[in-house]
This record gives C-alpha cells, sequence and structure tokens, in this order.
C-alpha cells in the first residue's frame, strides 16, 4: 500500500485546459459505446456509476504545474516516481458500465510520464484535479484485478486500456508532459 504523499503544487500562471486529450478509440467491447472527450470547464459528477455507459470517456484537469514535491504513480516514472520540479499536465480517463469489456486508447498531445490506477495514489494527486467536475466515490476509484493500462511503447503519448466495468467502473489518472496545446491559451 503506498502512502499519499502531503503535496503542494507551484503554479506558473493560471492556464484553462484545453484539448490536450487529443482522440480515442474503442477497438473492442462488449456493448455499444463510442470514445468522448469531456469538457471539464461544465459541471458533472464521476464516480460510483454516475454515467452507465459503454463510453471510453477522458478529460483534462489542472494543465501545466511545476511540481513541487514529487508524486507516486503506479506506472511509469522514474521507479514509480514524478520527480519535484517536472511539469507536468493531468487528464482523468474512465470507464464507467455496469457491465462488459472494454478495449481501446487515447492520445494525448503530449508523452505520458506516469499513470495512477490505484486509490491511494489517485487520492495523493487529487490537488491536480483543478475543474468542475465532482468526484464521488473516492474510495472505490482504480483498476481491479484483471484490469490492465499501459503506455504504448512506440507511441508515448497513447494510453491503451483493457479494463472490464463493474459497478462503480474504472477509473485513473494519466500525468503527461508539459501540454503545449494549453501552453498556448
Amino acid at each position: 500500500m503506498i502512502k499519499p504523499l502531503a503535496l503542494t503544487l507551484s503554479i506558473l500562471a493560471p492556464i484553462t485546459a484545453q484539448a490536450t486529450v487529443v482522440n480515442g478509440e474503442i477497438i473492442r467491447q462488449s456493448g455499444q459505446g463510442r470514445f468522448e472527450v469531456l469538457d471539464p470547464t461544465l459541471n458533472f459528477t464521476v464516480g460510483s456509476d454516475s454515467f452507465d455507459t459503454y463510453n471510453l470517456y477522458a478529460f483534462d484537469e489542472n494543465q501545466n504545474i511545476i511540481l513541487s514535491e514529487p508524486i507516486r504513480v503506479d506506472i511509469g516514472g522514474t521507479r514509480g516516481v514524478i520527480a519535484q520540479g517536472t511539469e507536468v499536465a493531468s487528464h482523468y480517463v474512465f470507464f464507467d458500465s455496469l457491465d462488459g469489456i472494454q478495449y481501446g486508447f487515447v492520445d494525448f498531445d503530449a508523452p505520458i510520464l506516469g499513470i495512477a490506477t490505484q486509490r491511494n495514489t489517485m487520492g495523493a494527486t487529487d490537488f491536480l484535479a483543478d475543474t468542475n467536475v465532482t468526484y464521488i466515490g473516492e474510495d472505490l476509484r482504480g483498476l481491479e484485478d484483471g484490469d490492465d493500462v499501459w503506455i504504448d511503447e512506440n507511441l508515448p503519448t497513447r494510453l491503451w486500456v483493457y479494463w472490464a466495468g463493474s459497478s462503480p467502473g474504472d477509473y485513473i489518472r494519466v500525468f503527461t508532459a508539459r501540454s503545449p496545446v494549453a501552453a498556448l491559451s
């Protein structure tokens, strides 16, 4: 079990999230769904079966912040850590279905540095959310046994997901390098 780190952050300048989640696609699934990028400036709730669809969802959280403390990740980083001083963009990816299997990908505009896939690492990085989204069911976030996510070894901006939806769904946080799209705003 990973213990959450006490974290603070330094913000270079307030930046509104832009289209840093570039694209995505469901390759195979049981059920009919599509990839959808959500607008985090709108008010919606995520978690605890709040969507109940076969869609693959992603949205941008806080963009282009410099970490004043290291953060722990379950996949990636250097030995599971993204170092203090690293500029990161945060994104939330999820499959909120009562049943079904989904295999697909999500593309970002910058290389993926790490992924939080477990409740504790997600909770320790909640300070990166900074959206109008309401997150519920925090103790049930993350992946279950048999679920898998990975960074494409030939295309480091692509996240692959293979997971089985069940109540309350699968939720992960993806950290990319500095987002060039968000930096333009």
